[in-house]
């Protein structure tokens, strides 16, 4: 092969030197705008204009709106990892269909809140005492309450771990709280049968 033919072999160039990555990158992103002069300036940029952050909050109002909605619902998806599962839902399902105690508590604190702003001390005496007994009450329900729970869960999910305590204790907080703020929202009315 002479130096002629491989001349004829070779590939032509392109016309133009290869750009260096700095330069391509550059022509990629567009121009650099100089940077910002003040503190303010650069919060404002970082910030973004009044419509974009308008626009964004609309969109998370929304996302949280539909995410509290179908946490309501009971939606798996949804519920924090503590109140997924079937076992979760069936425990909740247990709890709700009966009235409890200790879905008093919360007012009961209000009750004793109010009774020692009470300027009588005999008020404040026979309402302590009253709260006291009633505190024992909602103890020994929730124990009561926590065991035959877990009995049931353990009858109904038989391949399931259940712990007695964790159980007991989730029953526990959801009977603790008051009927209209439960999350997810009661399935079943006060007696009927689960």
């Amino acid at each position: 092969m002479t130096v002629g033919e491989t001349n004829k072999a070779r590939t032509p160039g392109k016309g133009r030197p290869t750009p260096k990555r700095r330069e391509a990158e550059g022509r990629k992103r567009g121009p650099v705008p100089p940077p910002p002069k003040t503190t303010r300036e650069a919060m404002r940029r970082a910030r973004g204009s009044k419509e974009e952050r308008k626009a964004l909050a609309a969109k998370r109002r929304e996302q949280r709106i539909e995410q509290r909605k179908r946490m309501n619902e009971g939606d798996d998806r949804y519920l924090m990892p503590r109140d997924r599962g079937p076992v979760k839902a069936y425990i909740r399902d247990l709890v709700d269909a009966k009235r409890n105690l200790l879905g008093l508590f919360m007012p009961l604190a209000v009750v004793v809140f109010v009774a020692l702003l009470a300027p009588s001390l005999a008020v404040q005496q026979y309402a302590t005492l009253a709260c006291l007994l009633m505190l024992i009450m909602m103890v020994i329900e929730a124990v009561l309450n926590g065991r035959r729970i877990a009995k049931l869960v353990r009858a109904k999910f038989p391949k399931e771990n259940i712990r007695g305590f964790s159980t007991g204790w989730y029953a526990f907080v959801r009977a603790t709280q008051l009927r209209k703020l439960r999350v997810p929202k009661p399935r079943v009315s006060p007696g009927d049968t689960v």
